[in-house]
C-alpha cells in the first residue's frame, strides 16, 4: 500500500544529537523515531521513492541548550527504511525548536500537531511530506 501524505507523528522523549557520545542513546533515540513512524503508517506499505518534504519540530521540557540542527540526522536515519528508501531522496529538511517560554501560536495546526503542543513534554513532533514545494509561496 502506498503511503499517505503528508504523514505526521509524534516521537516523545529527549531528543538525542548525532553528535552524542554513547552510540546505545543513539541506538535507542533512532529505534524509538522508527517505532513511532511504523506506528503511524499501519502495514504493510511500501517506502517511498518519491521526493520528501521533512518538518521537525521540537518542543523541550525546558529550553535548550545545544544546537536544533543536530536531532536532524538520527531522525532522518531512522525514517530511512519505513517512510523513505534513502535519506537523500530529501529535498527539504526544516527544523525549529519551540522553547517553553517561546511558543508559537500556530493558525490551525493538525490533530497531531496539536497533540505535540498540549502533549508531554519534550517531544518531537515529525511530518514527512510528498510535496517539496509544500509550505512555499
Amino acid at each position: 500500500m502506498e503511503i499517505s501524505f503528508p504523514l505526521e507523528f509524534i516521537v516523545y522523549g529527549a531528543a538525542v544529537s548525532h553528535q552524542a557520545k554513547r552510540n546505545d542513546a543513539k541506538d535507542e533515540w533512532k529505534e524509538k523515531v522508527r517505532d513511532a513512524a511504523r506506528a503511524s503508517l499501519g502495514d504493510p506499505h511500501f517506502a517511498s521513492i518519491g521526493r520528501i518534504t521533512v518538518s521537525l519540530f521540537y518542543f523541550p521540557s525546558e529550553p535548550m541548550t545545544g544546537d536544533v540542527d543536530n536531532i536532524a540526522k538520527l531522525v532522518l536515519d531512522a525514517c530511512a527504511g519505513p517512510v523513505f528508501l534513502d535519506d537523500r531522496q530529501v529535498e527539504r529538511l526544516v527544523v525549529q525548536r519551540f522553547d517553553p517560554d517561546n511558543l508559537f501560536k500556530f493558525s490551525s495546526p493538525s490533530r497531531v500537531l496539536s497533540s505535540a503542543l498540549d502533549g508531554n513534554k519534550p517531544a518531537l513532533y515529525i511530518k514527512v511530506s510528498d510535496n517539496p514545494w509544500e509550505d512555499l509561496v
